[in-house]
């Protein structure tokens, strides 16, 4: 992956716009793909990460390369979202969770030639909305390590913790998460009923 290096930072802090639009591209698209899966709505995380593009560039004299640059975004980036007013959404619990799945399974499946495709959409959906039923330290954690494969000691640095509570915060969450799928989810306990076509029909009625 494209490492920002020190002479482009220069050249951004010396006025350079041509540079400075070029690290904004590289990590505008990672900034918000962190802030969609930690605030799920697409909305607030577009929000989000103008904060954030705002905090790195007034900052930017602030890079010492004590870490790599990105590493150093990604801190600035969790810091703002840790730090965020907690929305209603947050409030969601996994007995919410299930009594949605079950209200989906209740409907008619979807049987339309883009079934396969829709019902692909609609478990991403699905498996990125349990997340919001964790709690922040856990749910960024799990972001991290988990979705973005951050080196243990990388996504340490980025949350100002341990190693080991880091590893802590991804196993619990891990547990947390599988506990949930397998006792309501049919991808990953066959003996669920697969929800993900009924939940396609009703996908399809609202975008009808």
């Amino acid at each position: 992956m494209y490492k920002t290096s020190m002479e482009t930072i220069q050249r951004c802090l010396a006025g350079d716009k041509d540079a400075l639009e070029i690290l904004i591209q590289h990590i505008q698209r990672r900034i918000y793909n962190i802030a969609v899966r930690f605030l799920w709505e697409p909305m607030d995380a577009e929000d989000a990460t103008q904060e954030i593009l705002i905090r790195v560039i007034t900052n930017l004299s602030s890079f010492r390369g004590d870490s790599t640059f990105e590493t150093w975004v990604h801190r600035i980036a969790v810091n703002h979202l840790l730090n965020l007013k907690q929305r209603t959404l947050e409030t969601l619990t996994y007995e919410e969770g299930r009594e949605h799945i079950q209200r989906a399974s209740e409907g008619a499946e979807y049987t339309e030639p883009d079934r396969g495709l829709l019902a692909e959409e609609v478990k991403i959906s699905c498996t990125t909305s349990m997340l919001i039923c964790l709690s922040r330290p856990l749910r960024m954690a799990y972001i991290l390590g988990v979705i973005f494969e951050l080196d243990g000691r990388e996504a340490a640095y980025v949350l100002e913790v341990t190693p080991d509570t880091f590893r802590k915060r991804v196993s619990l969450a891990r547990m947390q998460l599988r506990a949930f799928m397998e006792a309501n989810c049919g991808l990953f306990n066959p003996d669920n009923p697969c929800r993900c076509t009924k939940k396609s029909a009703t996908m399809w009625q609202l975008a009808a």
